[in-house]
């Protein structure tokens, strides 16, 4: 029996119920159940539901309760949109008057099923058999079989006339080159296919690594790096003349949007800020801001300058309420001396410290075993970082505790 067979058997009334025995499965007992469970169920389904249990409970971090009534792969766990971040697209792709979507290299269907609950009919293709069995059973599964369509076939050769808008979501994962892949041109489609089939669209957007290259980016689309609860998720390339205000798709544009607030920051093309000597105040710009290089832009909002032209710290001497940068209140700037801030830390009475790193060859971990914090109350955040080109350590605390700057 293959594996499109085996999950078919899941879906059957048999397969239905060795699912919901293992709703709460623990996975440490996982030999024992299998044992049991195979008195009485074929070895394979057995198999397959103990497998499915697994990638359940896994799944919960993107797709929250949903996941328990869904299925998966293993490459569609990883490779899945999480469910707020797909719903931040689909509610966008809405607002731009989308309403038929072609969703190609749709895997399991998680942007498919975002895209339907804003309202939008979805043609979801892609080539696996078992990743187009899982998303039509997730379809089926969450009340959605009437909005999605879902097509086995090579998204190369579907023809995307007459949608509204193309989403393209290219496999960045592979068995055969050991993990993750980094250049997009290895993507599966090359992201050169992903970005005609997009231009031929009246909307598109194309998700990709964050960490992509500016210089790989197409000029005439904007491009959106989002983050969510300050973890960086993925970057989207918008295609398209279509909206306005907030919504519109700027040519050439780049965009931080921070989830779960929705916070969306579009650059200006500004110049990097001057560095200058820190002040009582530092900022944490969110990694979105980082990966879309609009640092200057927020410097700019907060009036405050760089503390080294090649560190993504801001500095500024009044606190300035943003949701794109964490502040921390700056209490002593230290040339880098473990001895010297040992013992300070120690006067201080200083028992929990939060180490961050920007610019640093040291490793906050080696860092925190030198330093031996005794048992003392005190909370202290240190950034181990560079000044104007020194190596520099930076004592605060956040801004939201009740600390006076000032040193």
């Amino acid at each position: 029996m293959n594996d499109l067979d085996t999950f078919v058997g899941l879906l059957a009334p048999e397969g239905q119920a060795l699912l919901a025995e293992l709703r709460d499965h623990d996975p440490s007992d996982e030999l024992a159940a299998a044992t049991r469970l195979r008195r009485t169920h074929p070895a394979a389904l057995v198999s397959a539901a103990l497998g499915q249990a697994r990638l359940r409970q896994r799944a919960v971090a993107k797709f929250g309760a949903d996941a328990w009534r869904m299925y998966f792969t293993p490459n569609g766990v990883e490779q899945s949109t999480r469910a707020t971040v797909a719903a931040h697209r689909a509610a966008r792709l809405a607002a731009l008057g989308v309403r038929t979507l072609a969703d190609l290299c749709c895997g399991i269907g998680g942007d498919a099923i975002a895209l339907a609950r804003a309202g939008i009919r979805v043609l979801a293709v892609d080539r696996d058999p078992l990743a187009c069995a899982a998303a039509r059973a997730n379809a089926e599964a969450l009340g959605l079989a009437e909005w999605i369509e879902v097509r086995c076939a090579d998204v190369t050769e579907v023809d995307t006339a007459g949608y509204d808008a193309v989403f393209v979501d290219p496999a960045r994962r592979s068995k055969a080159r050991g993990g993750r892949i980094f250049d997009p041109e290895a993507y599966s489609p090359p992201l050169s296919w992903a970005v005609e089939a997009a231009r031929k669209a009246p909307v598109a957007a194309l998700k990709i690594a964050p960490g992509v290259p500016h210089e790989a980016l197409p000029e005439d689309a904007e491009t959106e790096w989002i983050s969510d609860g300050g973890d960086v998720k993925e970057a989207v390339v918008w295609f398209g003349a279509a909206g306005d205000g907030a919504d519109r798709i700027t040519s050439g544009g780049r965009r931080a949007t921070l989830l779960p607030a929705g916070d969306s920051l579009l650059g200006a093309g500004l110049p990097d800020p001057q560095p200058g000597p820190v002040g009582d105040w530092l900022y944490e710009p969110d990694g979105a801001v980082i990966r879309a290089h609009l640092v200057a832009d927020v410097a700019q909002q907060l009036d405050g300058r760089l503390i080294d032209p090649t560190i993504a710290y801001i500095t500024a001497d009044r606190l300035t309420a943003t949701p794109y940068a964490t502040a921390y209140a700056i209490t002593d700037v230290l040339p880098f001396h473990v001895k010297k801030l040992k013992a300070l830390l120690r006067e201080r009475g200083v028992g929990i410290a939060v180490i961050k790193k920007r610019g640093s060859a040291v490793e906050p971990e080696e860092l925190r075993k030198k330093l031996k914090l005794g048992g003392g109350r005190t909370s202290c955040t240190i950034f181990l970082t560079r000044v104007a080109g020194a190596p520099t350590m930076l004592l605060g605390h956040p801004a939201t505790d009740p600390v006076t700057p000032g040193r």
